[in-house]
């Protein structure tokens, strides 16, 4: 089975707490602060590892964290940051996070940061100065992001056979490669991708067997999304047609179907290059699968090649494989840097944590502050500390909530509510 799917709960590392410590040394009287800084929470990484093929490694695993910050320690002596969560996927993986953001790791090696890790808080060495030369507070480490992250595999492969259910793709794939597919005579044989490897003139190709499509698998009809992810990233289609269906339907309008199941889902695939494979030659006279075969290369014309096949005798398959390597281009689908090549310098531009807050009333005497710079200013604190809290003013009053609290009418003995904190506020 591939698992092509999976769905995991990424939480990254708290920061650590900074330290509240004074010097305590023999004839140092009155050392001062010196709690040190706690360290940064470990980031969630996916890293893309061209060893890997499927999701298989995540099955089962639904939570999964990266280290915490540890804490400052005294003698400004920093805590470690947190390790971070390398998680391991496989070329063709494209990650959505909860809040939208999408991650596409194509080229081996490349990494992704899903997660970032809380900042650590700093020590009470930090808030001394001429006025307060003895700080008895310190900061709080902050939460590290958490994502609920859908991961799904699109497949690297270099050809794609597509068709209408039991046209033969999974015996084609079978005889042009080593692949051991499920082989079948009812509809839907395949319910999973499979890969095989060609070999041939000094070339490798590899080929997916996509499952059977229906009318309406654009729309997500029977499993269509799930088998045409799998498609987009292909460089060329061959589109596997039954000469003879054994559900007595017409080969042409099998054909249209699929075509126009393709061009609904992503106007891009109606692009590839396309080889017309007519299967199961064996099953009518050869005469009259000659005379299909030229109906549809004046149907089609040169793009597009036909072949006769059959997988039961071999017929075409030397044909086949011989237009698939002159059809794909040498290039690797990913592009791949030279040797004497290397990235230019640049640099990366994150968006910045929020930073706006509101004021509502609540009730009379009673004001409720919302917003992450807010509530990011409460987690920091221990506000039952009356040092920190006079630092939480201090702030609140720099970023201007008190006056926009004041025109609201708040007024001293009032209560304010942040992040599910209540507690007086001075507005003087």
């Amino acid at each position: 089975m591939i698992h092509d799917k999976a769905r995991i709960f990424a939480q990254a590392g708290r920061g650590g707490d900074g330290c509240l410590s004074f010097r305590r040394e023999a004839h140092v009287p009155r050392g001062g602060p010196d709690g040190g800084d706690g360290g940064r929470g470990g980031d969630v990484v996916l890293i893309c590892d061209g060893s890997l093929r499927d999701l298989q490694s995540l099955a089962g695993r639904n939570e999964l964290k990266a280290g915490r910050g540890g804490h400052g320690e005294g003698a400004l002596r920093s805590g470690a940051g947190g390790k971070s969560l390398e998680i391991h996927v496989p070329p063709g993986t494209v990650a959505e996070l909860d809040d939208g953001t999408i991650h596409d790791l194509v080229v081996p090696g490349s990494r992704a940061v899903v997660a970032r890790g809380g900042s650590g808080g700093r020590g009470n060495n930090h808030f001394k100065s001429s006025t307060r030369q003895t700080p008895r507070f310190s900061e709080r480490g902050l939460p590290g992001d958490e994502f609920w992250i859908d991961l799904r595999l699109k497949l690297l492969a270099d050809v794609g056979l597509v068709g209408v259910p039991n046209a033969g793709k999974s015996s084609l794939i079978s005889a042009l490669t080593r692949a051991v597919a499920k082989v079948g005579d009812y509809p839907f044989t395949t319910l999973e991708p499979q890969l095989g490897v060609l070999d041939r003139g000094g070339r490798q190709l590899v080929l997916a067997d996509i499952p059977g499509l229906i009318e309406g698998a654009s729309d997500g009809a029977g499993l269509g999304h799930e088998f045409l992810a799998h498609v987009e990233r292909t460089r060329l289609l061959v589109h596997v047609l039954d000469l003879a269906p054994l559900d007595g339907s017409d080969p042409e309008a099998n054909y249209q179907l699929i075509e126009s199941e393709l061009g609904r889902y992503n106007a891009e695939l109606a692009a590839l290059p396309r080889v017309l494979a007519l299967s199961k030659a064996d099953l009518v006279p050869a005469d009259e699968a000659a005379a299909v075969a030229e109906q549809w290369r004046a149907r089609l014309g040169d793009e597009i090649p036909v072949v006769v096949t059959s997988s039961a005798t071999r017929e075409g398959l030397d044909a086949l494989a011989d237009a698939l390597v002159q059809r794909v281009p040498l290039e690797a689908a990913v592009p791949q840097l030279a040797a004497s090549e290397t990235l230019a310098e640049h640099q990366v531009f994150r968006p910045g944590a929020g930073r706006e807050w509101k004021v509502n009333q609540l009730e009379d005497g009673c004001y409720l502050v919302s917003g992450e710079p807010v509530e990011r200013l409460l987690a920091r604190y221990d506000v039952e500390n009356d040092e920190a809290l006079a630092q939480v003013e201090q702030r609140l009053r720099r970023m201007g909530v008190t006056d926009a609290l004041t025109e609201a009418g708040f007024e001293a003995g009032d209560e304010v509510s942040i992040a599910g904190v209540v507690f007086e506020l001075d507005p003087g």
